[in-house]
């Protein structure tokens, strides 16, 4: 099933996203990963993908994974340092996998990084053609309510963002916020530029405290004083920051149920019982 059609409507959509194992003898593991969470029937699952498509092969066994048990999968697909021929291969693979929806991105810039020739892309509006040019995807695409980190200002990105949905973009999933009055700004900028596909928004309970710092490096994501607080309260004890995590993510997808925001896309990091105590705190309110 193509995720336009699943979350069309007014009903509330709860996904998660999964990671690959960076080696083959860690599929079986992973696999059974996903199977604990297509227990919790989520609306569909995402399968992220290795830089340079060091784990395209592993993207595409798990999204079958996902699709054999039930669920419908979302599979990555990063193209900046891969070729158009590498990407073609990967589209072909999943196209004759039954995979209908990918998820278009074009990565982070490695360091000192240089375009070698015209084998590669550049933007990912030129993988969004290129994925609609192989076959009937539904497509998706990336955004970051708080300004991405290689845009100059906010005007810039929603400009470019634009351009993205403009070449046939079906959904946008938001990366990490904290601060849920982020994503109300970033909905009604959207909305004044013309954005109007639907906006996931993308959830991620913090239930380490080790794991802030990076988390804010990659999303680019402020983290409000109240989450600040909670951190330095409960971050040394280990049980206590994963309840308060799980807690804090659940008050957050409550408040945009309340806000008019149907779509939810939890970033599990492969924790099943993550995802299961959010599914519980929310339960009887996306049933009600």
């Amino acid at each position: 099933m193509k995720i336009k059609d699943i979350i069309k409507n007014n009903n509330i959509t709860v996904s998660f996203e999964v990671f690959p194992p960076k080696q083959w003898d860690k599929i079986e593991k992973t696999k059974a990963i996903v199977d604990e969470m297509t227990k919790l029937n989520p609306s569909f699952m995402s399968v992220t993908y290795g830089a340079a498509g060091t784990t395209s092969g592993f993207t595409a066994e798990i999204a079958k994974e996902i699709k054999q048990q039930g669920v419908t999968p979302l599979a990555h697909l990063t193209c900046l340092t891969s070729t158009r021929d590498k990407i073609r291969s990967v589209v072909s693979e999943m196209k004759n996998d039954g995979i209908e929806n990918i998820l278009a991105l074009r990565g982070d810039i490695p360091e000192n990084f240089e375009f070698p020739d015209e084998q590669y892309y550049e933007h990912a509006y030129q993988l969004i053609e290129e994925i609609h040019s192989l076959g009937d995807f539904c497509v998706g695409g990336a955004c970051y309510p708080e300004v991405h980190p290689e845009s100059a200002n906010r005007v810039e990105d929603i400009n470019h963002l634009k351009e993205k949905v403009d070449c046939g973009l079906d959904f946008l999933t938001t990366q990490m916020f904290f601060d849920n009055r982020v994503y109300y700004n970033f909905r009604e900028l959207c909305a004044v530029k013309g954005i109007d596909v639907p906006i996931i928004a993308g959830i991620m309970p913090i239930t380490n405290a080790a794991t802030v710092s990076r988390t804010v490096k990659l999303s680019g994501c402020t983290l409000p004083v109240k989450f600040e607080k909670i951190v330095e309260r409960f971050g040394d004890k280990n049980e206590a920051m994963k309840q308060a995590g799980i807690i804090y993510a659940s008050e957050q997808i409550i408040d945009l149920m309340a806000n008019g925001v149907n779509n939810f896309h939890i970033y599990t990091m492969n924790k099943p019982d993550v995802a299961a105590k959010i599914v519980g705190c929310i339960s009887e309110i996306i049933n009600g």
